[in-house]
């Protein structure tokens, strides 16, 4: 975020950092270098923008433009316990269309659906499906266009521990979530020609609800 913040628009809305173009690869490159320094391994390390940030296991390439939305999931895997963490922010460096917004905006609500229906006991298939109803309702149809699924096709999140996917689900399977089970919640959109707006948080199950150990701000337009 320090590098984007810190990068200039120059011609045809390339972002440049340090007298350089800014790229995806750059940017992994820094992340990854960084978690390494905190004994922290991290690979595949996805920076798309674009109509790649429509393809959520996209990891991205080349420059980084500005009004565009930069997706950034990063999941680094502790050296020293082997637990893995995950979060995904999506930014713009300058300015977000009106369409780009309403996504962002979406995808924030569908979060707080989630972090106010997890808890001990519920399905995750319920919360997921409250989540695709309200995409529907709010004009966010999903399905395939031009050869490309387009709106919300994965799952809301998944469990992670040792491994960085593993039960339980929250999605289209009916994981009976438990208390003490460590879930992402990831809810995301994507259409070809405005991009693609994903966030994640990590939270714990409880009894009565759930707990976000994620403590990163959102923000959608980065200056």
């Amino acid at each position: 975020m320090q590098i984007i913040r810190a990068s200039k628009i120059g011609a045809n809305d390339d972002l440049y950092y340090r007298g350089a173009t800014l790229t995806s690869e750059f940017l992994r490159q820094q992340i990854e270098t960084k978690l390494l320094e905190l004994d922290c391994l991290a690979r595949d390390t996805i920076i798309s923008s674009g109509d790649q940030a429509t393809r959520p296991h996209e990891l991205g390439s080349g420059l980084l433009k500005a009004h565009q939305a930069i997706i950034i999931d990063v999941f680094p895997q502790s050296s020293k316990n082997r637990y893995f963490a995950d979060m995904t922010r999506t930014v713009v460096k300058g300015k977000a269309s009106d369409a780009l917004t309403r996504m962002y905006q979406a995808v924030l609500a569908a979060q707080e659906i989630a972090f106010q229906s997890l808890r001990a006991g519920v399905k995750g298939h319920d919360v997921h499906q409250q989540i695709q109803d309200m995409f529907t309702r709010e004009g966010f149809e999903t399905g395939e266009q031009n050869g490309a699924m387009q709106g919300f096709f994965h799952g809301t999140g998944h469990g992670l521990g040792l491994e960085i996917h593993e039960p339980p689900r929250v999605g289209k399977t009916e994981h009976v979530l438990q208390a003490g089970n460590v879930v992402t919640v990831e809810p995301g959109l994507y259409y070809l020609g405005i991009g693609g707006v994903r966030l994640e948080d990590m939270v714990v199950i409880t009894e009565t609800g759930c707990l976000n150990l994620t403590t990163y701000p959102k923000e959608l337009e980065v200056v």
